[in-house]
């Protein structure tokens, strides 16, 4: 079982999730159920995700929950692009998250890697025990 907040992944994520929380405060009210919550639910689905993976027993486990992860990040990226053309985010905040979402999602691909490889490390090592 690791500990979710010594991943950098989820540091970075959790930062981003943050950010997108105050910055939906100025979202017109008409859309707090609407574009509002879904913005936050899918940027806190992938902190949240990568915790409960991390809660696991297992490398296979772990990494499901890292592709859910991957799966909040992509809709997050859609919500974040509807909400700039709507004209709820200033183009340079968009930037921004835009560049610090691409980084999560960088994370999140190496992240996976490295628990497959370890996955197929350790099923190789018990075939040969």
């Amino acid at each position: 079982m690791r500990n979710y907040r010594d991943l950098q992944t989820w540091n970075k994520a959790h930062n981003l999730t943050l950010e997108l929380y105050k910055l939906s405060r100025q979202f017109p009210k008409e859309e707090v159920y609407g574009l509002t919550s879904q913005l936050r639910r899918a940027a806190s689905s992938i902190g949240a995700n990568l915790a409960e993976g991390c809660g696991r027993q297992s490398n296979p486990e772990f990494a499901r929950f890292v592709r859910i992860s991957m799966g909040s990040a992509s809709e997050l990226d859609y919500r974040l692009l509807l909400a700039s053309d709507l004209g709820f985010i200033e183009s340079a905040a968009y930037g921004r998250l835009s560049r610090s979402l691409t980084e999560v999602r960088k994370m999140l691909a190496s992240l996976l890697s490295t628990v497959e490889i370890e996955t197929q490390t350790r099923s190789k090592s018990a075939a040969k025990g």
